[in-house]
């Protein structure tokens, strides 16, 4: 049985996370310590956090990779999980995070394979085929970056890859995927246009294309059934527009 008092800082970022936050918080309970930073939530994310953890702060929103390094800041544990509001620990992730955090090893941190959902349907082929993120580290050996979209964990040593898994529900409702492929589109442009990166109609097309044909051929994305096919279309599309919007902000500079 999972100790209730892991000495990890788990750090979660929310906005409006209601109907993921509690499953996401119930599955990290062992935790010594979790971090929740909320950007302005209008429904109950705060309510329900402080049923879990006292550590909750309400502040603005900065950006990904910005709002992770307050967090950050405030942990107090050298070994950091960093957690989304869509995710929940395993049994089996959350049994090696106190192996891991009880023994002294020389990694400096560890990439966790993700299991992600796309409509309630695992997915096991496609783009998110083998899915794995670098998500817990040793806090002196290991930083954020300050990316505003899809931040990164730099590490200064050496890591490993953990056994069991994070658990992903990214997409509550189609109205959710689109709301999300559209803010992040427009951050992912943003941030190419600020390192002069150019774009045009060919350039949106091919890439969307290509992305289509990678998930959903390349990868065998087709061996999922409808929801490989929902999946690799919803990727080309999120590509597609990340650089129309790129085209349409250099036409615009």
């Amino acid at each position: 049985m999972v100790s209730h008092s892991i000495p990890i800082s788990v750090l979660i970022i929310t906005y409006n996370e209601a109907h993921n936050i509690e499953a996401c918080l119930r599955s990290v309970s062992f935790a010594k310590e979790i971090i929740v930073i909320d950007s302005g939530s209008t429904d109950q994310t705060v309510a329900l956090a402080r049923q879990f953890t006292p550590h909750v702060t309400v502040t603005d929103w900065p950006g990904d990779g910005p709002q992770k390094r307050r967090a950050f800041e405030r942990a107090t544990q050298d070994w950091i999980l960093v957690l989304d509001a869509d995710e929940q620990v395993s049994a089996e992730l959350a049994n090696e995070l106190a192996e891991i955090c009880a023994a002294k090893t020389n990694m400096a941190g560890y990439d966790i394979p993700y299991q992600s959902h796309y409509f309630g349907y695992p997915i096991k082929f496609g783009d998110w085929r083998g899915e794995k993120h670098l998500r817990l580290f040793n806090r002196h050996q290991g930083e954020i970056t300050p990316d505003v979209v899809h931040c990164q964990i730099k590490l200064s040593g050496k890591k490993s890859k953990a056994q069991g898994k994070i658990i992903h529900h990214p997409f509550r409702s189609f109205e959710a995927l689109l709301h999300k492929m559209n803010v992040y589109s427009t951050e992912s442009a943003k941030q190419k246009f600020s390192h002069n990166k150019k774009a045009s109609l060919f350039t949106a097309i091919s890439h969307g294309l290509w992305c289509f044909i990678r998930g959903y051929v390349l990868k065998l994305g087709f061996l999922d059934g409808k929801a490989g096919f929902m999946l690799a279309l919803s990727n080309a599309h999120g590509t597609y527009y990340r650089y129309i919007k790129l085209m349409m902000m250099n036409n615009n500079a």
